[in-house]
């Protein structure tokens, strides 16, 4: 086995160090699953597919295809993460370079800042509505305006904003108790929603939720959509996941964990929220398919506070998962020897009120061309960072390299491995016109599942035959 050099300053940090302890086990990551499906965002998201004119059999199997393809593809992204022990930003080191990997991590980085501002607005909202509801006096406060957002939104959005702070400046310690027990609360209030339904339904809310029908070809375009659309909504995970897996103590662990948080979880929610739906139609004429909505139409105020907070706490919970621990190991892979992961996370906390979610959200073009653009890279750096250690260099890794700079596997040309680069890009090429060009918009829900494909397939053209010398004396990592 060689000697690898010292490891430079440029490159390690104690946070981006391999883990030290194995502390994510299988409850930790079940519930981190849990935290991120169990939020509005995603409530909203999942009651959408039951409007495409399908039966619900239909859209449940639709849904179930989805999460065994994400089912796989999370745990080949997260056993990287579990048999390295290193995060996102360093593990993508193994195919962009030591120094090439600073863009792929600021790609996702970037992303999960914006969405971090849009999610702490969204959940802001909902606090605005329930102090109002328990103080109308304070409509006063949303007379005037600065930089666009009302006095109210502003307390409201920066009570959210410190909340998610307190947790990650405390390491990624706090972020796991957070979500062990933030992601199942959500299912309290979904409890009392259900029965709120079946009692004021007198237990017979209807299973069906779009009013039309699509048939033939439709019905295969509609269902292969929606297998799209999930797919991609895990895509920014699909990255990420090796944040959270490189501390589980095994293999086995991860994939029990991946299975029931992913599939298991996920279908019970979508048929706990399609309940709720169609009986919210049979009670109002019309279905709601916002959960804040929902309950802040139940007469009953202790429930509406009850709720708002458990609503609250999973937005919390989303955004620490999704949003914040990804850009504070990507912005302290820029620059290891000055930024920690409690000051990345500092530093993705305060791009998330500089980017005006509040203004972000209220443009359609924003959301469309510029966050939907970004979104639409993450499937070729994930098609180049799988097809690399699987198909490449067969789970071979040379783990102290990976913090070595000039020389080493991971050095390529000055820190940064061009072929990886070109897939990328030819990924994008296709990724990004596929889910920003209108006229290609039936095509939209699989420009991740492309971009992936179309990078996987060049990086493997580009690399044939080409396997970094220091490989071949490393015994293989069986995942």
């Amino acid at each position: 086995m060689s000697t690898s050099p010292p490891v430079s300053a440029r490159l390690h940090n104690a946070d981006l160090a391999p883990a030290t302890t194995r502390d994510w086990n299988g409850y930790s990551v079940f519930a981190l699953w849990m935290s991120v499906l169990h939020n509005v965002g995603a409530y909203t998201f999942a009651i959408g597919f039951f409007f495409r004119g399908l039966g619900i059999w239909t859209v449940l199997a639709a849904m179930a295809v989805a999460l065994v393809i994400v089912y796989v593809l999370m745990n080949l992204s997260g056993a990287i993460g579990q048999r390295t022990g290193v995060p996102y930003p360093v593990v993508a080191r193994l195919s962009f370079g030591v120094f090439g990997a600073n863009l792929p991590a600021l790609i996702r980085g970037v992303l999960a800042v914006f969405w971090y501002g849009v999610q702490t607005y969204l959940g802001s909202v909902a606090v605005s509505a329930l102090a109002l509801r328990l103080a109308p006096g304070l409509e006063s406060w949303n007379a005037h305006k600065l930089l666009g957002l009302s006095g109210l939104g502003w307390c409201c959005f920066l009570a959210l904003w410190v909340l998610q702070l307190l947790v990650v400046r405390h390491g990624m310690e706090a972020v796991r108790r957070y979500q062990n027990w933030a992601g199942p609360a959500v299912y309290l209030v979904m409890f009392v929603l259900l029965a709120w339904v079946l009692i004021r339904t007198d237990g017979a809310p209807g299973v069906e939720v779009s009013p039309d029908r699509v048939h033939g070809g439709s019905v295969v375009l509609q269902f292969a959509s929606i297998v799209g659309l999930i797919v991609a909504f895990f895509g920014t995970f699909l990255l990420n996941i090796s944040d959270f897996t490189r501390s589980s103590p095994s293999p086995r662990s991860m994939r029990r964990a991946n299975l029931w948080g992913l599939p298991v979880n996920f279908l019970v929610f979508a048929v706990t929220v399609a309940i709720v739906t169609t009986g919210s139609a049979k009670l109002f004429g019309q279905a709601v398919t916002d959960p804040i909505e929902l309950v802040q139409r139940i007469d009953n105020t202790p429930v509406l506070i009850f709720a708002t907070i458990i609503f609250t706490i999973a937005t919390i919970g989303v955004n620490v998962a999704a949003n914040v621990v990804s850009p504070a190991f990507d912005f302290s892979n820029i620059a290891p020897k000055y930024i920690t992961f409690e000051r990345g996370g500092m530093l993705a906390a305060i791009g998330s009120i500089l980017v005006c979610p509040w203004a972000l959200y209220s443009s359609p073009v924003v959301v469309d061309y510029f966050i939907g653009g970004l979104g639409a890279l993450l499937g070729p750096l994930f098609g180049v960072i799988v097809t690399d250690f699987y198909l490449v260099r067969r789970g071979r890794v040379d783990v102290a390299a990976l913090y070595v700079e000039g020389g080493g596997p991971y050095w390529y040309r000055r820190g940064v491995n061009p072929r990886a680069m070109l897939a990328a890009a030819a990924g994008a090429v296709i990724a990004i016109p596929v889910a920003l060009v209108p006229q290609w918009h039936a095509a939209a829900p699989f420009s991740w599942t492309l971009g992936a494909v179309v990078a996987a397939v060049v990086y493997l053209a580009v690399r044939r035959g080409v396997v970094d010398s220091v490989d071949s004396g490393q015994e293989p990592a069986h995942v």
